[in-house]
């Protein structure tokens, strides 16, 4: 599969959000998610250790933004249908396209957290990977402790495949272990 050419929508429309690719600009909406969000993306995102300014959060954007065009990593931001106000952030990362496969990734802002949001932004994903991307494997990583995070692929019907132990540092440099989900075009009911 020749990645560079695959067509990706401007958005993927789900019933209460829409995902899209990164842009520039959109630095200031991530910035503010990420600050009322910090203590609890600390536990979990290794890039929430230490504070980040706007520039940084816009250049990281800008950045993905150019992986996103290649196709070396797809970087999406996830907002509300009914007011466009900037939810979170997922994507389609660790690609393999000769298998072809991806890895899931996600994060909430804390604000809207517990409302079902990611876990429709992860159910669009799966769909849409599987239907317009022809992948063959599917893969959500969350530390072992991060039950608001396993119990996404959890609700989807993700298997769980493996426990990595000792697979990371937490931001105190404690050691800590890995769920591997996996879905499959097989897994589909």
């Amino acid at each position: 599969m020749n990645a560079i050419l695959l067509d990706f929508p401007e958005k993927i429309v789900g019933e209460r959000i829409y995902i899209r690719p990164c842009m520039p600009g959109d630095g200031k909406d991530v910035h503010k998610a990420i600050e009322r969000s910090m203590k609890e993306l600390k536990a979990w995102m290794p890039w929430a250790h230490k504070p980040q300014t706007l520039e940084e959060v816009e250049e990281n954007i800008r950045l993905s933004y150019g992986e996103f065009i290649r196709r070396e990593d797809m970087r999406l931001h996830i907002y509300k249908k009914e007011d466009h106000a900037f939810i979170g952030s997922t994507g389609f990362h660790r690609m393999n396209w000769s298998v072809p496969k991806v890895e899931i990734g996600y994060w909430i802002d804390t604000y809207y957290s517990g409302n079902g949001y990611m876990t429709e932004a992860v159910q669009l994903l799966t769909q849409f990977a599987l239907k317009k991307m022809g992948v063959n494997r599917i893969e959500i990583r969350c530390d072992t402790k991060n039950s608001a995070s396993k119990a996404i692929p959890e609700r989807l019907g993700y298997k769980l495949e493996a426990v990595l132990r000792n697979d990371d540092k937490t931001m105190g440099g404690e050691l800590r272990d890995t769920y591997v989900y996996s879905f499959l075009p097989s897994d589909i009911k």
